[in-house]
């Protein structure tokens, strides 16, 4: 009776485990933001440190670009801040430098409204920060999501005028372990073994 319940247990946790997720961390640099009420796009943005993909651990350099359009300004201004509709593109892409992938590594576009919003200092500068998520295909294929913040360089006492740079931005991707899936398997033919042996008995 004990070893059933202990099966039990098991079973109920093998499940947990294969939804497992591992999250990567991204982070760019500089960059020209243009855009207009058709949307705002990011160009020529550096990756310089990518964290938790796979065994690499924290990666910092000149790594790949990431770009992204956004979908149309929905409601606000581009001057006061508003929020641009889901849709475009968001590409994450590596150079091959240090075990970091050649080639597209997430490619995918904003599942829901982009807010921008518009930071007024204390001195009467403005900053815009940009977020939104994002959905999209993983390397090597699956579907997997997550959240980008984008940060732009101080306007001045000024407004967004139709381009600005990018100071920084950071964008987390989602994605599942392969080792959880593989132990969900081991484990079901397990317990299907065992409880086979048991009626048997």
């Amino acid at each position: 009776m004990k070893r059933i319940l202990w099966l039990v247990l098991l079973a109920l946790a093998l499940p947990m485990a294969a939804f497992a997720n591992n999250s990567v961390d991204f982070t760019n640099s500089g960059g020209t933001l243009s855009g207009s009420s058709a949307g705002l796009t990011l160009s020529g943005s550096e990756l310089i440190a990518v964290n938790g993909l796979g065994s690499l651990g924290l990666v910092t350099g000149d790594l790949g670009s990431l770009s992204f359009s956004t979908g149309t300004l929905m409601s606000g201004s581009l001057q006061m801040g508003g929020m641009f509709n889901a849709g475009g593109t968001f590409l994450i892409t590596g150079n091959g430098t240090s075990g970091i992938p050649n080639g597209a590594i997430f490619s995918g576009t904003f599942d829901g409204p982009v807010t921008w919003t518009l930071v007024t200092l204390a001195n009467g500068t403005h900053n815009y920060t940009l977020q939104g998520t994002v959905t999209g295909t993983w390397m090597g294929g699956g579907t997997v999501s997550g959240a980008t913040v984008q940060l732009t360089i101080n306007t001045g006492k000024g407004f967004f005028n139709g381009s600005t740079t990018i100071s920084s931005g950071d964008s987390n991707i989602t994605v599942p372990e392969p080792g959880s899936l593989t132990l969900l398997g081991a484990g079901l033919i397990g317990l299907a073994g065992v409880l086979r042996h048991k009626l048997r008995a």
